[in-house]
């Protein structure tokens, strides 16, 4: 699927189930996040419970695609389980960026090369990923311009960009909500197909079908009710 997006909660509590199977369950426990809270163990906390869906159609799509000795980056890198789950299941090439500089404390940092800073300005070469990754994070200060000119440049011919966005088919305003120090949009389907019509011109093809039918607001967050919708684009060869 090109686009697919989260029905209902019932899912999520399945892909967290089948992630604590298959033992690549990353997420924090609930003794984990209190220690922390009185500042009775070092680290940051990673995973959340409404991003269960997303992260493990990630992980899978990525199994199925994508050889281990490809490299990976993950935007938006902190506090989220892509990468220390790849890191689990085998993948050698793994690097993280955040605006947030507590993505130093993330898991293994021995392993993992974790960057503070922006996304739309990496110093490194044309070329340098197979696959980039965004768990909720593109609609945070939202250029899709900017964005897509920069997956264009990072990426391998051939290679993938997966993403997870909030989203409600119909709009939903967000005007003047400000998290993480940034605008907050929530996709709605005519935004979602623009950007896919905007990737194309970049020498992106969707990756299978779309469907853009929602059943239930599944996450509730800033008094809006929405859900999740996931995206998968290749860059051309």
């Amino acid at each position: 699927m090109t686009v697919e997006v989260l029905k209902s909660r019932k899912q999520m509590a399945e892909a967290r189930a089948g992630m604590r199977r298959r033992r690549i369950d990353c997420a924090s426990t609930f003794a984990e996040r209190v220690l922390r809270k009185f500042g009775l163990l070092k680290g940051i906390n990673v995973g959340d419970g409404t991003k269960s869906w997303d992260v493990y159609k990630t992980i899978r799509f990525i199994e199925e695609h994508v050889p281990k000795d490809i490299p990976v980056l993950d935007i938006g890198a902190c506090e989220c389980e892509i990468l220390p789950i790849l890191h689990r299941i085998g993948y050698r090439d793994l690097t993280g960026i955040d605006l947030d500089a507590r993505i130093h404390e993330m898991p293994h940092a021995d392993a993992i090369r974790y960057l503070t800073g922006d996304f739309t300005r990496m110093e490194c070469e044309d070329g340098s990923f197979g696959c980039v990754t965004a768990i909720s994070v593109i609609e945070h200060g939202f250029d899709g311009q900017g964005l897509l000119a920069e997956l264009s440049r990072i990426l391998r011919p051939g290679g993938h960009f997966i993403a997870s966005v909030d989203y409600w088919p119909k709009k939903i305003d967000t005007a003047g909500i400000i998290a993480f120090g940034m605008d907050w949009r929530i996709f709605s389907e005519p935004e979602l197909r623009d950007f896919i019509l905007d990737a194309k011109r970049f020498g992106f093809s969707p990756h299978g079908e779309t469907d853009f039918t929602a059943e239930e607001r599944t996450t509730t967050w800033k008094g809006k009710h929405y859900t999740f919708a996931w995206l998968v684009l290749r860059k051309d060869p």
